[in-house]
């Protein structure tokens, strides 16, 4: 993540429990602090290589003298010719840069997807210029059974060799650009089903539980609910601020009573309403497991959470709510007001 490190900001920060966050500054490219579960240490990314050096710890090392260092090293480097070695740097060594890179200049969910799927799926042992395409369509080709997973796979990968790219560790990506038709979901929860949801999710323990009732009842995305935070609240509304959404809107709906009472039955901790369990300052995120459980004993056909949010959308049409309500509920950009209509009619729609 990005801040602008002072001496007061290097005292707030907080060392993570397991782990380790690096918070990189503003102000000098490739210079940051690396935070782990007993100490911070300075760092800085430098070389076409992007490796990592450690400059020392704080605050033994005070902020001005590492940031001098920092600045000192790279203007060495960058003087120094380019070497034939680039050559020889191998797809590991690319792949470990390449999401090192990430972590000062992507969402921590991006860096996360990257990782895992890098990770899982990539682990060629030859240098960086000796993969071809056909390499990487081996592993595309047996993914062809998670058509998703394929997909995001192939971006993934792409986009690092992109990066590499630019870095000047690589001639050309030998990667097109490519797509991946899914089939599109379709899933709606019958009346039955989603009673059956509702029910257990009333039953079930915070923070999922509410999580889960909340989703039915706004229609809104599990991230978004996941990340509300108290000082978005405003009496009856939810006002998500303009660029965390995901077409980057403000986007602001009414709640019902009833989402009004869970919300008021959730033990203030900290401005989100949904921590994680190891940092009050992000939100839940134990997506995989908590559903695996939740989902225990329900007699139902497979769903997904998203799977709510249709079935939220297809009950307001039963019950007779005009399309473009439902749209600017559910924040959908292009939908019925879209293209010009949606510059030049700015109601909100809010009574409605």
């Amino acid at each position: 993540m990005k801040t602008h490190l002072t001496d007061i900001s290097l005292k707030k920060l907080s060392l993570p429990e397991k782990g380790q966050i690096t918070h990189w500054d503003t102000t000098t490219p490739g210079f940051g602090i690396r935070c782990s579960s007993k100490s911070k240490s300075f760092v800085v990314m430098y070389g076409v290589k992007r490796k990592l050096k450690t400059l020392g710890k704080y605050p033994t090392l005070s902020l001005a003298d590492a940031r001098k260092e920092a600045k000192r090293f790279i203007v060495e480097l960058d003087q120094q010719p380019a070497s034939n070695q680039l050559n020889s740097i191998t797809f590991k060594q690319a792949k470990e840069n390449f999401l090192a890179d990430c972590e000062g200049r992507n969402k921590e969910r991006t860096v996360k997807d990257y990782t895992r799927l890098l990770n899982r799926h990539f682990k060629f042992r030859c240098s960086l210029p000796e993969l071809e395409r056909h390499h990487v369509m081996k592993v595309i080709t047996s993914l062809s059974a998670t058509p998703s997973e394929q997909a995001h796979a192939y971006v993934a990968i792409r986009t690092m060799l992109n990066w590499c790219v630019r870095q000047g560790v690589l001639e050309h990506n030998p990667l097109p650009v490519m797509s991946f038709k899914t089939q599109q979901r379709t899933r709606i929860l019958n009346d039955n089903e989603l009673k059956s949801v509702l029910q257990r999710a009333q039953q079930y323990p915070y923070p999922y539980g509410t999580i889960v009732q909340l989703i039915i009842h706004t229609g809104q995305r599990r991230t978004e609910i996941a990340s509300i935070r108290r000082s978005w609240v405003e009496d009856d509304c939810i006002v998500f601020p303009e660029g965390f959404t995901k077409n980057k809107r403000e986007h602001r709906i009414p709640i019902s009573k009833t989402a009004q009472k869970l919300l008021n039955s959730i033990p203030e901790t900290s401005d989100l309403y949904f921590p994680s369990r190891i940092n009050d300052e992000k939100p839940f995120n134990g997506w995989g497991k908590c559903k695996a459980k939740f989902d225990k004993g329900l007699d139902i056909a497979p769903y997904t959470l998203h799977d709510l949010r249709r079935t939220y959308s297809s009950k307001m049409a039963e019950l007779g709510t005009p399309i473009h309500v439902t749209e600017k509920l559910l924040n959908h950009v292009s939908g019925t007001i879209s293209g010009v209509a949606a510059v030049y009619n700015r109601y909100s729609y809010m009574e409605e």
